[in-house]
C-alpha cells in the first residue's frame, strides 16, 4: 500500500472519531465548504496544513458539494532542507502543491529583527490572501484547530484585556468575497500528533531562520497554563472553547459589535 494509501485510510478508519468525524463535523455545522467553491489549502509545512491537505484530498473522492481545491505552498524563504522536505510529504502523500516563492523572511528581518514574529504572521497572511485570489480562489484554508482556538481565548483574555476568539469562518475585510475556513477546528492537536508519530511523517516545527528565542513563547506559556488547570479540572480545556459560544450578555460590561461600542447600562 502507498504511503498516501495508508495515510487516508488511517484517517477515515482507524482515527475516524477523532480526526475525520470531526472535520466533517466543522464543514457541516459551520458551512464552510458551498457548491461551487474553490479552496486555496494553505500548507505550511506543519503537521496541522498536512493533515488538514490529506483530508480536504480526501473529501473530494466523497464530496458533500461540489467544490474545487488548489493546494498552496507558501515558501517565505524556507532553505533548501526544508522545501524538500515540504515536497517530499507532498510527493509521498500524493498532494499537488504549488509552492510560490517570497520573500517574507528577508522583508520582516530588514523591519522588526527584535520581535519579528507579529509581523511576519500579519504579512505572511496576507500574502496568502493574494495568492488565493491569484488561483481564482474564493476561500483561503488554514490548519488552525481546537487547540489554537483555546490558546487564542486566553491570550487575548490574559494580554489584550478582550474576549475574542478564532471564528470556524470569517470574511475578508481587504479581499471582496473572500472567507477564510479553519476546517479543523474541532480536531485536537495530540490527535493529530499521534497520527504523524504513527505514520513516521517529518514536519515542520518552527522553520524561521531568524532564530527567535521568543518566538511563541507565549502560546507556550499558554499551553503550560491550561495543563496546570487540568490537573483540578479535566474538562478546563472544553470549558474554555464553549465559554465563546455561551456569553451572556446581561453580565458583561461593555462589547463590541462592527466597531460600535456598547455598554451594559446605555439603555
Amino acid at each position: 500500500m502507498s504511503k498516501a494509501l495508508d495515510v487516508q485510510k488511517d484517517v477515515v478508519k482507524k482515527h475516524r472519531r477523532e480526526l475525520w468525524s470531526k472535520f466533517v463535523r466543522a464543514v457541516r455545522q459551520f458551512n464552510l465548504i458551498e457548491e461551487g467553491d474553490r479552496i486555496a489549502v494553505a500548507m505550511s509545512g506543519g503537521k496541522d496544513s498536512l493533515l488538514m491537505a490529506v483530508m480536504m484530498k480526501e473529501l473530494l473522492r466523497h464530496p458533500l458539494v461540489g467544490f474545487e481545491v488548489v493546494f498552496i505552498v507558501m515558501d517565505p524563504g524556507y532553505n533548501r532542507e526544508h522545501l524538500d522536505q515540504i515536497e517530499q510529504n507532498a510527493a509521498d502523500l500524493d498532494i499537488d502543491i504549488q509552492v510560490e516563492h517570497k520573500r517574507v523572511f528577508d522583508v520582516v528581518q530588514e523591519k522588526a529583527p527584535d520581535n519579528p514574529c507579529f509581523l511576519c504572521a500579519r504579512i505572511r497572511r496576507g500574502v496568502l490572501y493574494t495568492l488565493a485570489e491569484k488561483h481564482g480562489c474564493n476561500k483561503l484554508a488554514l490548519g488552525h484547530h481546537f487547540d489554537d482556538v483555546i490558546e487564542t481565548t486566553l491570550l487575548n483574555l490574559f494580554y489584550s484585556g478582550t474576549f475574542k476568539t478564532m471564528l470556524p469562518k470569517v470574511r475578508s475585510q481587504n479581499y471582496e468575497d473572500m472567507h477564510l475556513i479553519r476546517p479543523l477546528f474541532f480536531v485536537r492537536e495530540k490527535e493529530i500528533e499521534k497520527l504523524m508519530r504513527r505514520q513516521g511523517l517529518k514536519t515542520l516545527d518552527c522553520a524561521c531562520p531568524l532564530g527567535s528565542e521568543s518566538k511563541d513563547s507565549i502560546r507556550e506559556e499558554m499551553k503550560r497554563v491550561l495543563a496546570e488547570l487540568k490537573k483540578h479540572n479535566k474538562d478546563v480545556e472544553k470549558c474554555v472553547f464553549r465559554a465563546a459560544d455561551n456569553v451572556n450578555l446581561d453580565y458583561v460590561l461593555g462589547w463590541e459589535k462592527d466597531g460600535r461600542k456598547h455598554r451594559f447600562d446605555e439603555e
